[in-house]
């Protein structure tokens, strides 16, 4: 189907709960995401998005948080924090849809969740996932490859509603410039030129 690289592997935690945030070029993300942990993943998927039956097993198999496009609910942040309690892999694309070919501003969703449970957060980059549907097209296998980074703690959440806001801001941030650092250049989006991706990619895998 496809000729993929995995690097990063051993970044991967080997027990305990944790989340996976990851950019979000196509809307079969979630099934190379999978592929590449090797662990059952509950991904936040929008309840009202049509699912294709390429990615359907893997949601079958696993199973899948439903989440609001626009504003995560209290059910979705009940359900992630049960699975991750019970030592579960929860997935969340942070720009939520697949609508672009560069990463964008992260929702406050994976920040949030990750600040009020405090578990490991890892990053992962997908590349060639934006041209794979006309490479499969032409029957040219495409080739992606996956990059895991090394998982980080959230920041803790303050108590005050201002310092809240700004602390999930901050978080989210930092989420999206760790992913690109596992990107080239091409793909940072509105985060091109943030020193803060040079500085974590110093101690990440090189997007090469």
């Amino acid at each position: 189907m496809a000729k993929i690289q995995i690097r990063g592997s051993e970044n991967i935690p080997r027990k305990g709960s944790f989340i996976v945030v990851c950019n979000h070029f196509n809307r079969l993300d979630a099934s190379f995401v999978i592929f590449a942990i090797k662990k059952p993943i509950n991904f936040l998927m929008a309840s009202d998005q049509t699912i294709e039956a390429q990615i359907m097993w893997a949601l079958w198999l696993y199973g899948f948080i439903p989440t609001n496009r626009q504003k995560i609910a209290p059910s979705t942040i009940k359900q992630s924090i049960k699975a991750l309690k019970k030592g579960e892999v929860v997935g969340i694309f942070p720009e939520g849809a697949a609508t672009e070919q560069y990463i964008r501003p992260a929702k406050n969703g994976a920040a949030y969740l990750a600040m009020i449970t405090g578990v490991p957060i890892l990053p992962i980059s997908l590349i060639g996932m934006d041209n794979i549907w006309a490479n499969w097209f032409i029957g040219i296998r495409p080739k992606l490859q996956i990059n895991i980074g090394k998982s980080f703690l959230p920041k803790s959440l303050p108590k005050g509603r201002k310092d809240r806001n700004e602390a999930i801001k901050i978080n989210g941030e930092e989420i999206m410039c760790r992913i690109a650092a596992l990107l080239p250049e091409e793909y940072h989006g509105v985060y091109l030129g943030d020193e803060r991706i040079n500085n974590f990619r110093s101690n990440e895998l090189y997007a090469n």
